[in-house]
């Protein structure tokens, strides 16, 4: 039976009321409260084991996972439950992460049901590996592009200015930006040289683009975010230049543990959780925004690939 007073103990840090406030809503496991609280695997599973210790939280076992959940209580025991979790709701008010959580629980829960993707990611490690005439992530790009709407798109962030290039096929228009002087030059010269005339690159910063407002239908942030000093002026950004109706695509590293690409990729941060970017996306005005993890490698330090769109209000 717990103890109401131990239990009043162990609701004086903010981590173990959030962990509650989710676990009575779903048995979650720790990789998934790693991916909700932003936090590392070792102080999640300190606090479980206070809270399993206490008899607030206990585990069981579903194929090769350990999930987590609250104690069903009967009788007396209920009683004290009850009168806990009324403190956690008073306490929760207190905490600005609270109302984060359920919408990164409700993007945990989406993946469990997300059976297509995981098909496509099983598809994905095969694709490649076995001859087929005439099948090529290339070719199936090229296919993609030429279905793409021909909009005003701007590529921050481009660096030389690769994708600008495949975009320049059909896009209208293509601004590429980027705050190397020397990837701008290349780029353009590359640009000249393969006759992109729809295809303009500008010297600028991405959380300070040289863009006027409402001039761009797609602005694209490809493995560009995550070397930005300030993201959420980049994000910001996006949603100034971009037409009303436009969208914004972030495709950016989860976060991860990494240190070494600080030195290796002169990466800023490492990575971003699903829950920060749909902040991101939500505080700079964005509206249905759906975000996905859409690629795993199978190599360490195994980064994963996260996908984001939102859309600017029309």
């Amino acid at each position: 039976m717990p103890s109401f007073l131990t239990s009043l103990k162990l609701l004086s840090d903010p981590t173990r009321i959030r962990i509650l406030r989710l676990l009575r809503e779903q048995e979650l496991s720790v990789a998934e409260l790693q991916e909700i609280l932003a936090m590392g695997q070792s102080r999640i599973s300190t606090q479980l084991a206070q809270l399993k210790k206490e008899g607030l939280v206990e585990d069981r076992r579903s194929g090769k996972n350990i999930l987590y959940g609250v104690i069903v209580a009967i009788g007396s025991d209920r009683d004290v439950m009850e009168r806990v979790f009324s403190i956690i709701e008073a306490g929760a008010e207190e905490i600005p992460e609270a109302d984060r959580d359920q919408e990164a629980l409700a993007l945990t829960l989406r993946k469990r049901t997300d059976k297509s993707r995981a098909y496509f990611d099983q598809l994905a490690g095969k694709f490649g590996r076995k001859y087929v005439p005439g099948r090529s992530w290339k070719g199936l790009a090229e296919t993609m592009l030429k279905l793409m709407e021909p909009k005003v798109i701007a590529d921050l962030g481009a660096g030389e200015g690769t994708l600008a290039q495949l975009m320049a096929q059909r896009a209208e228009k293509v601004i590429a930006v980027d705050n190397s002087e020397k990837m701008v030059e290349f780029g353009a010269g590359l640009a000249k040289e393969h006759g992109y005339t729809n295809l303009e690159f500008r010297l600028g910063d991405i959380e300070k683009v040289p863009v006027a407002d409402s001039e761009i239908d797609l602005a694209l942030f490809s493995q560009a975010l995550h070397h930005a000093l300030k993201p959420k002026l980049a994000v910001d950004e996006a949603f100034r230049i971009l037409k009303p109706g436009g969208r914004v695509v972030i495709l950016d590293l989860l976060k991860h543990n990494f240190e070494e690409a600080r030195n290796l990729y002169a990466d800023v941060w490492l990575g971003f959780a699903e829950i920060e970017i749909l902040d991101l996306l939500k505080n700079a005005g964005f509206e249905n925004i759906d975000i996905a993890i859409v690629d795993r490698e199978t190599e360490a330090p195994h980064f994963q690939t996260l996908l984001a769109i939102g859309h600017k209000p029309a």
